[in-house]
């Protein structure tokens, strides 16, 4: 019994294990991170309009100032939901480099949508545009990658 609580007088080595790829594309996580920050950012305008404007919760009515900072909110989310898929899927099956740089220009492009809308509704247009033309593209990428990995 006595012999099971020994340890050994020389610790046991263990195997040297090759070094692995990264499991998860450093480029794409980056991007993803930049644009959940961005999204983040879009939430605390909406708490700042809330309190400047007295807009207590769960009212979605106010000044001008106020609906759009809701609506650069909203738009964002909206925009995440087929960004973020479209930037992984393409990064993964089709170009990482490319589906990162594409990502970076969406992120851009939904900040300068922030500022123009933040300033007047009408200066949206073009960051609202190159953001979603950002996105297509992935989704394009994503789909030739798709379609590649089906072996059609």
């Amino acid at each position: 019994m006595v012999g099971l609580f020994v340890t050994p007088a020389m610790p046991i080595p263990l195997p040297v294990l090759p070094s692995l790829p990264p499991l998860v594309p450093a480029l794409p996580a980056l991007v993803t991170l930049l644009a959940l920050l961005l999204y983040l950012a879009t939430v605390m305008l909406v708490g700042r309009a809330r309190f400047r404007h007295g807009i207590k919760p769960p009212a979605s009515d106010g000044p001008e100032p106020f609906l759009r900072a809701l609506r650069v909110q909203q738009n964002t989310l909206e925009q995440l939901v087929f960004f973020l898929p479209s930037l992984w899927l393409a990064a993964l099956l089709s170009s990482e480099s490319w589906a990162s740089l594409l990502g970076f220009i969406w992120v851009g492009a939904r900040v300068a949508y922030a500022a123009g809308y933040l300033q007047a509704p009408e200066k949206r247009g073009p960051g609202f545009g190159i953001g979603f033309l950002a996105s297509m593209v992935l989704w394009v990428m994503a789909l030739v990658g798709v379609l590649g990995a089906l072996g059609t």
